[in-house]
């Protein structure tokens, strides 16, 4: 059990979902328990506040209920080529299902080809379909017998029910009716011939197509949590570690921090690290969805997983096992793949009631079809349609599986869904906010320009300012400092002090140095003269940021500092606007430098001089004028704002903090990315919304005409399997989703 009191169990033997619905009612009676379970991944992820429940009365409250639980095994299972492969249950399946195919089909031959028919031919069906009604359907039996035990009933209820009737039905024709008797020869099993009627064809077909149904349905579930796997599966096995000068060969769960490891071309990183020696290309695209390989250089971040498609790196590990990114990410898809929309709620609901309701409507049926007509072949037909038609999976399946895939391919996008709920925000967003430094522009700022004024040494100028800049984390502040050691050693800063999205001061060899907007040295009563506020007005037309630097009470000169636009950011905003969204630029920058990036990017409507602490002030605003906003950025001063937005999508490139805050991370620092997880998210919630309307309206439509006698059982068979199949490849139809 986790620190923050969740546990995840991996459960077996659930058929439908009204046995998740069981066993996530049973869970949540325990004191201090939240569980949620979850039939599409077979997994129950619980949270417990109280210290007097421990995971193994968890584990015992499943078992209690007839089902099996366990710690889920966390050795990833991907790279198979064949996707059942050592899988117990689908291999059961499988055979089950092709020994009652071959034995099923002469039955329903003989049944309904007259040419098939002979004498006593009934017995032979009697034969082959026996071992189909108690082999075949054997997991419908148990399962069916098992809930009874517990006082429930749930979707293998129905079929063992169905199955069985239409069985011993047959079995009391034979033997006590006319049929066998007087070993008469029927032309059709639907029917009446001197009013004795087997059911045979009946009973083995539909265990058939339901052993049909249930395979392709496990098969499909387990396509759909290949992308899962396959992230879990994609670090490096082992890593060449460097100690004591000679490298040694050693799991990479031995790899701890600090550690140096060595990256031939064509190898995996290891780990989460920073370049040390080498300079070389890193193929990213497994976890970013980007197909260029990036150039890395001593100082570089590299992220384990990528693939070195360069020269030898030595690389210095920062992060490792669950501290690593590729890790976090395989945290967030679980996450979201065992959480619940709300929508799924109220199909859960139905299915808690859903096989006690169709077994009465069934009763119903047969008792109404006995008043009505008289006649019990007719009314038992109907009655057994009921029975197998309804279909409680297909409601259960609709949503987790659509979440399954969806967020499975949104990693392999490099787009991070934290959960469910999200996807109804990004239908409802109508405005976009976007922070501009690190999410328009590339976030690195480089000194273009240094204007000293009258009478003040130039590198004079940049010295001073760039030791007190050393000490800022601002982006301008690092772009003036590295410029500053490129001439050399800067002295030490003493009482330093930062004012957010202002400036920066301390003391210089003895000179109190200001360093800032040159509006906020203004408040300090400290003015530009005429030239430099001249040329400060001129750059900060042409876009570019101006920093004035000031000691002893005069100001000393200026910094021009510049920021690029990210070559995709012109198309991604175009994007935006396509899906019906309005983009807002946000930023700190003055007015003309916002206008500028604003303009040259597509963007009409724009904030500047916003500083960190306004920037939930901005989306308030916006949400009370009545609009949906999302907000994009990547930094710790977006957390707020990313928090506060009804979507709130984090760079990946960006701090922990903002990936926190928000609902969607984009792994790749791209604003492409942006329109792409809001598609993503749009796709997997029509998806899952069709699949809601399909499972609804097969029972609202197939129940009816059950009742009503005009389905025989079998087409109620062949339809119930249909119906879970149909929801499942509906779903997995998102692996192919491609944003552009």
């Amino acid at each position: 059990m986790t620190a923050d009191g969740s546990l995840d169990l991996a459960i077996e033997g659930m058929t439908c979902a009204s046995c998740a619905a069981r066993i996530e009612k049973k869970l949540n009676r325990l004191d201090g328990v939240s569980a949620t379970v979850n039939y599409a991944t077979e997994t129950a992820h619980v949270t417990v506040s109280d210290d007097s429940v421990s995971g193994d009365d968890l584990l015992a409250t499943v078992e209690g209920l007839g089902y099996h639980a366990r710690l889920p095994v966390t050795e990833p299972e991907g790279g198979r080529s064949d996707e059942d492969r050592d899988d117990p249950a689908l291999v059961s399946l499988r055979q089950r299902l092709v020994v009652s195919g071959v034995l099923s089909l002469p039955v329903l031959l003989m049944a309904m080809v007259p040419a098939f028919q002979f004498d006593n031919w009934q017995w032979l069906s009697l034969t082959l379909a026996s071992p189909v009604v108690v082999w075949g359907a054997w997991p419908f039996h148990r399962a069916a017998w098992l809930n009874l035990r517990h006082g429930a009933a749930t979707m293998d209820t129905l079929i063992s029910v169905g199955v069985s009737a239409a069985y011993l039905w047959s079995l009391y024709a034979l033997f006590f009716g006319e049929a066998g008797m007087a070993g008469m020869t029927m032309q059709l099993s639907f029917t009446a011939s001197g009013g004795s009627e087997i059911y045979l064809e009946v009973a083995s077909a539909v265990t058939v197509f339901i052993l049909a149904g249930r395979y392709f349905e496990a098969r499909a579930k387990r396509r759909s949590g290949a992308a899962l796997r396959a992230l879990l599966d994609m670090g490096a096995k082992d890593v060449a570690v460097l100690r004591d000068g000679t490298e040694e060969r050693v799991p990479v769960d031995r790899l701890a921090v600090a550690d140096e490891f060595v990256v031939r071309p064509g190898e995996k990183v290891a780990t989460d690290g920073v370049v040390v020696a080498g300079t070389s290309a890193v193929d990213a695209s497994m976890l970013t969805g980007e197909s260029v390989p990036v150039e890395v250089a001593p100082g570089d971040a590299v992220v384990g997983a990528t693939v070195n498609v360069g020269g030898r790196l030595l690389v210095r590990a920062t992060r490792v096992g669950a501290d690593t990114q590729l890790a976090q990410m395989a945290r967030l898809v679980t996450a979201a793949q065992t959480g619940k929309a709300p929508v799924q709620r109220l199909a859960d609901r139905i299915s808690a009631v859903f096989v006690p309701v169709v077994i009465a409507v069934a009763l119903s049926t047969l008792v109404g079809w006995l008043l009505a007509t008289g006649d019990v072949e007719a009314s038992f037909s109907a009655a057994v349609a009921v029975l197998i038609i309804a279909c409680p999976c297909a409601l259960g399946l609709a949503t987790p599986t659509a979440l399954l895939v969806g967020t499975g391919r949104g990693a392999q996008l490099g787009i991070l869904i934290k959960g469910p709920e999200i996807l109804e925000s990004t239908r409802r967003v109508d405005t976009v906010v976007l922070d501009k430094t690190g999410t328009v522009t590339t976030g690195r700022m480089s000194l273009v320009g240094v204007v000293p004024d009258e009478g003040v040494d130039e590198a004079e100028l940049l010295r001073m300012a760039g030791a007190v800049e050393h000490a800022s984390e601002h982006p301008v502040g690092r772009a003036i400092a590295a410029a500053a050691q490129e001439h050399g050693d800067l002295p030490t800063v003493e009482a330093f002090q930062s004012h957010q999205g202002r400036g920066v001061q301390g003391l210089v060899d003895g000179h109190a140095v200001v360093v800032g907007r040159p509006s906020w040295l203004a408040e300090w009563s400290v003015h530009l003269t005429p030239a430099p506020a001249q040329e400060a007005a001129q750059v900060q037309a042409e876009g570019r940021t101006v920093v004035a630097a000031s000691w002893d009470g005069r100001v000393r000169g200026l910094l021009v500092v510049s920021d690029t636009i990210k070559p995709t950011s012109a198309d991604a905003v175009a994007e935006l606007v396509r899906l019906g969204l309005e983009p807002v630029l946000l930023t700190g920058d003055n007015e003309r430098a916002a206008r500028s990036v604003a303009a040259e990017v597509g963007i009409t409507r724009f904030v500047a001089d916003v500083l960190p602490q306004d920037k939930v002030d901005v989306v308030a605003g916006l949400q009370a004028e009545g609009r949906v906003v999302a907000v994009v950025g990547d930094g710790v001063n977006d957390a707020a704002a990313l928090a506060t937005a009804d979507l709130g999508l984090a760079m990946g490139t960006g701090t922990d903090v903002a990936i926190e805050a928000s609902d969607l991370t984009l792994v790749r620092g791209d604003l492409q990315a942006a329109p792409d997880a809001i598609k993503l998210s749009r796709r997997v919630l029509r998806t899952i919304q069709g699949n809601l309307f399909w499972a609804f309206a097969y029972n609202v439509a197939a129940i009816p005409l059950a009742v009503a006698g005009l389905l025989n059982p079998l087409i109620a068979g062949l339809a119930m399997a249909f119906s879970s199949v149909f929801v499942v490849s509906n779903s997995l139809r998102l692996r192919r989703f491609t944003p552009r």
